[in-house]
């Protein structure tokens, strides 16, 4: 079953039953949903329990899932509204783009000339991603780490599509000014 099943088949699984099915969506999704809260907010514990509140969301509602949007957007606005709640009990909105270091771009610890410049680069971004205003970092997130759609974006977050697009489009040209050629395709 968890081979390439469609998310919402699997969840759909998961509501009659199959165990089996959420593990499988859990794998799937676990490492892209860690990484949105990460750089959302920038604090691993946070990230942690704002990523365990979404699957205990998703446990809690399974008995009510109805697949009428893709999964992934269902998941993510779950993720989104986590986040919402928990910037609302702060009163304000904490440090985002806490760096994700890939181990690969280090050697033994001891980090070669392009380690040192991939870690630079990081740096950059992630200061770059943490300076953007909350609305756009998020939609630049759900369509970089979620993969989701211009007009999943909207629905996730509760905006019209061209509001989604018009904060995408500021985001990418922030970090692109930012980055400069450095960036690429960032």
């Amino acid at each position: 079953m968890a081979g390439e099943a469609d998310d919402s088949e699997l969840m759909l699984c998961y509501q009659r039953g199959d165990a089996q099915a959420f593990r499988a969506l859990y794998e799937r999704h676990k490492g892209p949903l860690y990484r949105y809260f990460l750089r959302q907010l920038g604090d691993t514990q946070v990230a942690a329990d704002l990523f365990q509140e979404t699957w205990t969301r998703i446990i809690a509602a399974r008995r009510q899932y109805q697949p009428t949007a893709k999964f992934t957007t269902y998941m993510y606005t779950l993720a989104h509204n986590c986040t919402v709640d928990h910037l609302r009990k702060l009163g304000r909105t904490p440090a985002a783009g806490a760096d994700v270091v890939d181990p690969d771009t280090q050697s033994g610890g001891v980090a070669t000339e392009s380690a040192t410049a991939v870690l630079q680069l990081q740096a950059r971004f992630s200061q770059a991603l943490a300076d953007l205003p909350e609305e756009q970092r998020s939609a630049f997130l759900l369509r970089e780490e979620a993969g989701l759609s211009l007009a999943d974006i909207a629905a996730t977050t509760g905006v019209k599509e061209e509001t989604a697009k018009s904060r995408l489009r500021y985001a990418v040209s922030k970090l692109r000014d930012v980055l400069g050629d450095a960036g690429g395709d960032a």
